[in-house]
């Protein structure tokens, strides 16, 4: 278990406290107990700490107040929070040895220290660097190229001639490089658009549990470096997603559509295709995204919740807005022309 004294070296901060205090596990503030280690993040829970019995807690020097315990003093709490994750991690360390069942071409490629699980399946011309991990029954397609340290958990497929960078983590379940959504119609029925582009992942990017993003029917599919993508999220054929943005679950992005870079994107918001979003444009959650977006800021769409009886009486008059609109704009006209004749 590391120690006060252990923690306050790694993070780089001051602390208050005996340094051999020994901490047990990383709580929230509501569940931590003795031996616990916490954190504040916002000014208005710090009252919660008077009442608290963690052992040591980081937040703001001005934010103790009565609190007895160990602290590490930091203005960033959540960030140096999140750093302390690190010293506390409980996941599987990787065999870094390739399991008997896995199944490997003879012109597949691997660096040093790779882990290949029970299962997983490389197909010919895949390429892996150096300390990379590959989960149980993951399918690495053709010339599928995986960059050094990534991690692809279990059951992820990866299609034919994606790109994959250094440092990422795709999590279970989740699909790259599948056929984006292109037919075109004729009289007798749908003739399918193959989709000659593929995917291309830059470094750091995480992408969670069970999402789907399409190769590119001509142009690549591309995901630019330290996104962040959550579960359920469909990104459609040559979309591009910039640098650093943020994607929360269950967002859908239509095909040719560009987000920008460090824009942040809420739950179920619904792109349309082949519209822009210029950089630093945030959405809020279910987002109506229509058209494309030419100046940074945050926008939001919907309605927030409200009782059935009230929702089902503002919607019987949303569609009569347009015949509202044109008895205003009567009205307006004639009340304009009283007052120009009254003149």
């Amino acid at each position: 278990m590391p120690t006060l004294g252990d923690i306050a070296k790694a993070l780089d901060l001051p602390f208050r406290g005996n340094p051999d205090t020994s901490l047990s596990r990383l709580a929230s503030l509501d569940s931590a107990g003795d031996g616990d280690f916490t954190f504040v993040a916002q000014k208005k829970f710090s009252k919660q700490l008077a009442t608290s019995s963690a052992a040591a807690v980081i937040c703001p020097e001005d934010w103790v107040g009565d609190y007895r315990g160990a602290v590490l003093l930091s203005s960033q709490p959540y960030i140096d929070f999140a750093r302390a994750t690190r010293l506390f991690d409980n996941r599987p360390s990787p065999s870094r040895r390739v399991h008997e069942t896995a199944v490997i071409a003879s012109t597949a490629r691997l660096g040093a220290n790779v882990t290949i699980d029970a299962g997983a399946v490389l197909d010919d011309g895949a390429v892996l660097g150096d300390n990379v991990c590959i989960g149980p029954n993951v399918w690495v397609g053709s010339n599928v190229k995986i960059g050094n340290a990534t991690e692809i958990r279990s059951g992820v497929s990866l299609y034919h001639g994606v790109t994959i960078g250094h440092a990422c983590l795709i999590h279970a379940n989740t699909v790259i490089g599948s056929d984006g959504f292109g037919f075109a119609p004729t009289d007798s029925g749908w003739e399918k658009i193959l989709q000659l582009g593929a995917v291309t992942i830059g470094n750091r990017v995480e992408i969670g549990a069970g999402c789907a993003i399409d190769r590119g029917a001509l142009d690549n599919t591309v995901i630019e470096d330290d996104v962040i993508i959550d579960n359920l999220v469909h990104i459609a054929h040559g979309v591009t997603i910039g640098a650093r943005s943020a994607i929360a679950g269950q967002v859908g992005f239509a095909g040719g559509a560009k987000l920008g870079e460090r824009c942040t994107v809420g739950g179920q918001a619904g792109f349309a295709g082949h519209l822009e979003i210029v950089d630093n444009v945030h959405i809020g959650g279910q987002g109506r995204v229509s058209r494309s977006v030419t100046e940074p800021g945050h926008y939001t769409s919907g309605t927030g919740l409200m009782p059935t009886r009230d929702w089902a009486r503002n919607a019987a008059r949303y569609e009569k807005l347009n015949d509202m609109a044109k008895r205003i704009e009567a009205l307006e006209k004639a009340l304009a022309e009283r007052a120009e004749s009254n003149s």
